[in-house]
């Protein structure tokens, strides 16, 4: 049963025409538990072929949020985002078939997410950023640190793997025979109420399936390219294994590495999982330190 509850989680792995420059006032749609955040904007970037929906929210130093598998940004950051917004300028993603971003005709990939976010940025005329990846998301940050480098501040890489081995076998066998029916009714619920076309829901979990069969690992020599300050996070009863995200932390050279109680996402309060708001605070106090803190070689 636990390694079931996992996998339901661990979908969150697999799971309108305008600009930048036309951004538009918004109601942002926070959890019922978070203040809304004045001056909130949100708008769709041509970037690369695709029409990427993004959420501004906040000030400060930029800050990018991308959700994991088969989420939305709300499913992923809707406990988190105000908390981060009270200090950081919050860009929030979502990426290709996923949430309010529409599919197009081309191969996901993490590498096409990263080059995606990096254009967006440009467009919004951001130079360097903090980039915070939760699993898929967490993918798509080891990426965005390696083909741009220039603009990465820090990164928070949270519930991710950068090979294989990084997960159980038992993970990789229940991957290899996944079912629709096991996709957690939550993100079924989330997409549908975005988008009700339940054939682009179907389609964005068979995509997010196939990504994560023909996962491919990272060269150790591309993780030690990474010179930004990396913040790695995860669960002690997450998918990924505690001795593998030791491995992470010494291929990286300036990182450090968090093992939180609970299991995948429960530290930030992913839609899934119990809502602990002392452990979510915890998490959200550990990660504004660990970006407001000056850099060291």
């Amino acid at each position: 049963m636990i390694r079931t509850a996992i996998f339901l989680t661990i979908l969150t792995f697999i799971l309108s025409n305008c600009n930048p420059s036309e951004q538009k006032q918004m109601t942002p749609t926070i959890s019922a538990d978070q203040d809304i955040i004045p001056g909130s904007t949100n708008g769709y970037a041509a970037v690369n072929g695709l029409k990427m929906y993004y959420e501004i929210h906040g000030s400060g130093a930029p800050m990018v949020l991308i959700h994991g598998g088969g989420s939305t940004l709300q499913t992923t950051f809707g406990r988190v985002l105000g908390e981060f917004a009270k200090n950081h300028k919050v860009i929030a993603v979502e990426i290709q078939a996923h949430g309010h971003t529409a599919d197009i005709d081309r191969p996901l990939s993490f590498e096409q997410d990263a080059d995606d976010i990096a254009e967006l940025l440009k467009q919004l005329n951001i130079e360097k950023a903090n980039i915070f990846g939760f699993s898929n998301g967490a993918s798509t940050t080891l990426q965005f640190a390696i083909r741009h480098p220039e603009m990465t501040n820090k990164i928070v890489v949270a519930s991710t793997f950068y090979k294989r081995a990084g997960a159980p076998d038992w993970f990789w066998d229940m991957m290899s025979k996944p079912t629709f029916e096991g996709m957690p009714q939550p993100y079924k619920d989330a997409f549908l109420k975005i988008n009700p076309d339940s054939n682009a829901l179907h389609r964005m979990y068979e995509r997010d399936v196939a990504r994560m069969q023909s996962f491919t690992d990272i060269p150790e020599e591309q993780m030690k390219s990474i010179k930004a300050p990396a913040f790695i996070i995860l669960g002690d009863r997450d998918v990924v294994t505690a001795k593998h995200a030791a491995e992470m932390q010494r291929l990286i050279s300036n990182s450090r590495l968090a093992i939180l109680p609970g299991g995948h996402g429960d530290y930030i309060g992913e839609l899934t999982t119990p809502q602990d708001s002392n452990g979510i605070a915890a998490t959200v106090s550990m990660i504004n330190k660990f970006l407001n803190e000056p850099a060291t070689k």
